[in-house]
C-alpha cells in the first residue's frame, strides 16, 4: 500500500465522530418523571367536578394579595400557615360546643363526622385543582374542623345558636369583616357538598331551622346589603362552594349567557367621558342585583355598586373562579370588563359616583379607577358569548350616529356646565351686539 492510500485511511479514521453513551440512571428518572401524574394543576382540574382553583400566577401579580386569606383558612391550600394560627385555635373551640350540643341531644360524636367525611373523600379531593398530599385521616378531620366551624358561626350568626360569653370573634369588631371576605376567596373553600353533609348531621331539629344556603346568604347580606325579599328568591341554589353560593345569587335569571355565538360581532364600549359626549348617558336604576345593566333610548341603566373591602375582594375572586371553571357563566367576567371599559381615569368615577351609580367606600377615584383597570387585566374574555353582547352592539351603534355624535358634542362643549353656559352665552350676545352695530352703522351711512 503506498504512502497516499495509508494517508487517507488515517484521515477517514480520525473524522469517525464518537457519540457518548446515555446514562441509564437519567433515563429512568425521565421515564419516571413521564409515568407520575401532574401534582399542580391535575387532570382532575378540568373536569367539571373541579371547581376550587389556586389563582392564576398572571392574574396574582396584577391583583396582588387580594386572593389570599388574612386571619382564617379554610381547605388544603392556606392549611398551616402561621399568620392564620389565631382562628385556627377557636375552630377547635366551636367544634366542642358543636359536638357537646349533637352528642347530648342526638347521640351524635366525633366518629361520626369523620366517617360521613370518609366516604366523601374521594369526591371531594377531585374539587380541588392540585392534588392534596394529606392522608384519609388527615383530610377527614380538615372538613369536619373546618365545615363544623363555618357552620357553627352561621347559626351564632343567625340567633339559632347562642355564642358564648366573651366570644373574642363576635366582641371583636373587626374579625367578622374579615370572614367575610375570607370566606369568598377561591383558595380557601371547602365543597358545598361537604357543608350540606354536617349541617344535615348536626341539626337539632331539622324540621325547624332554615336551609343551609339561606343561612350563608344572611351572614353574608350583611356585608352586600340586598333589596329586602332578594335572598328568598335563591333558596333552591346548588353552588359549588360559598363563593359560587354569593355568585349565583346575584346572577339574574332573565339573563342567560348565550349558547351560540352572535351572527354579528359585538364591540366594545367606550369609557365614560367618551359616551357622555355621543350624547349616551348614565342613569342608577333599582334592581336586585348590580349585574342588571340595561341600554334604552341612548342611556345606560345602572344599579348601583359600592366598591369596599369586601366588594373588591368578593369582584376578583369571582372572576377567577369564572377563568379557571370550564362550565360556570361568566357574568362576572362580563361585568368587570363592562366596568374597565366604562373608567379610564378617575373623571369617570367620579362621574358615576355623582350618578349614585357607584359609591365609593375604597379610597380616593384614582384608587377605584386603578381597581378597575387592574380587575380587567390578563382576562380571557369573549364578547360575542357574553349576557351582555346585544347592550355591547346597541351602545355601539348608537355611538356611530354621527347626528348623535354631533349634537352632542356641541352640548357637552357649550352646556355641560354652568360656566360654559355662560360663556356660550356672553359670546353670543357679544356677537349680537357686533352684528347690530355694524348693521346701525351701514345703515346710517346709507340714510344719515
Amino acid at each position: 500500500m503506498d504512502n497516499k492510500n495509508i494517508s487517507s485511511s488515517t484521515e477517514e479514521i480520525n473524522l469517525v465522530i464518537k457519540i457518548p453513551e446515555v446514562s441509564k440512571d437519567h433515563v429512568q428518572l425521565m421515564h419516571q418523571n413521564i409515568s407520575e401524574p401532574p401534582r399542580i394543576l391535575s387532570h382532575d382540574a378540568g373536569k367539571p367536578s373541579c371547581s376550587i382553583f389556586r389563582v392564576p400566577q398572571s392574574l396574582i401579580e396584577v391583583n396582588g394579595k387580594i386572593y389570599q386569606p388574612h386571619i382564617v383558612s379554610i381547605g388544603p391550600y392556606h392549611r398551616g400557615e402561621s399568620q392564620l394560627r389565631m382562628i385556627e385555635e377557636h375552630k377547635w373551640q366551636y367544634l366542642g360546643s358543636l359536638l357537646a350540643r349533637t352528642e347530648k341531644n342526638r347521640g351524635i360524636k366525633l366518629e361520626d363526622y369523620l366517617t360521613a367525611m370518609v366516604e366523601l373523600e374521594q369526591k371531594a379531593r377531585e374539587c380541588y385543582s392540585e392534588t392534596i398530599h394529606l392522608s384519609t385521616e388527615e383530610f377527614a378531620e380538615m372538613m369536619v374542623l373546618d365545615g363544623c366551624f363555618i357552620i357553627e358561626l352561621l347559626r351564632k350568626a343567625a340567633n339559632l345558636v347562642l355564642f358564648e360569653k366573651d366570644d373574642p370573634i363576635v366582641s371583636m369588631a373587626w374579625i367578622i369583616p374579615f370572614f367575610y371576605r375570607d370566606f369568598l376567596r377561591l383558595e380557601n373553600q371547602i365543597p358545598f357538598f361537604v357543608l350540606e353533609k354536617l349541617f344535615e348531621i348536626s341539626e337539632s331539629k331539622p324540621q325547624e331551622q332554615p336551609a343551609l344556603t339561606l343561612l350563608a346568604l344572611q351572614f353574608f347580606d350583611n356585608a352586600i346589603q340586598r333589596p329586602e325579599g332578594a335572598i328568598e328568591k335563591n333558596r333552591d341554589l346548588k353552588p359549588r362552594h360559598l363563593l359560587d353560593l354569593i355568585r349565583l345569587s346575584l346572577i339574574p335569571t332573565n339573563h342567560p349567557e348565550p349558547r351560540i355565538r352572535r351572527k354579528t360581532p359585538a364591540h366594545i364600549i367606550h369609557c365614560v367621558s367618551k359616551l357622555r359626549r355621543a350624547g349616551i348617558n348614565l342613569r342608577a336604576t333599582k334592581d336586585d342585583t348590580f349585574l342588571c345593566v340595561k341600554f334604552e333610548r341612548g342611556v345606560i341603566e345602572m344599579p348601583p355598586i359600592t366598591i369596599d373591602d369586601f366588594t373588591t375582594s368578593f369582584l376578583v375572586n369571582c372572576v377567577s373562579f369564572e377563568q379557571c371553571h370550564k362550565s360556570c357563566t361568566k357574568h362576572f367576567t362580563t361585568y368587570a370588563t363592562l366596568l374597565d371599559c366604562l373608567v379610564n381615569t378617575s373623571r369617570d368615577v367620579e362621574f358615576l359616583c355623582d350618578r349614585n351609580i357607584m359609591e365609593n367606600c375604597y379610597g380616593n377615584d384614582s384608587d377605584v379607577a386603578r381597581f378597575i383597570n387592574n380587575m380587567g387585566k390578563d382576562v380571557a374574555f369573549d364578547i360575542d358569548m357574553c349576557y351582555l353582547g346585544d347592550m355591547f352592539d346597541d351602545v355601539h351603534q348608537y355611538y356611530r350616529n354621527s347626528w348623535h355624535v354631533q349634537w352632542a358634542g356641541f352640548k357637552y362643549t357649550y352646556f355641560d356646565t354652568p360656566w360654559s353656559f355662560i360663556s356660550a352665552f356672553a359670546a353670543l350676545v357679544l356677537l349680537l351686539l357686533t352684528v347690530a352695530q355694524t348693521v346701525y352703522t351701514v345703515y346710517s351711512f346709507y340714510k344719515p
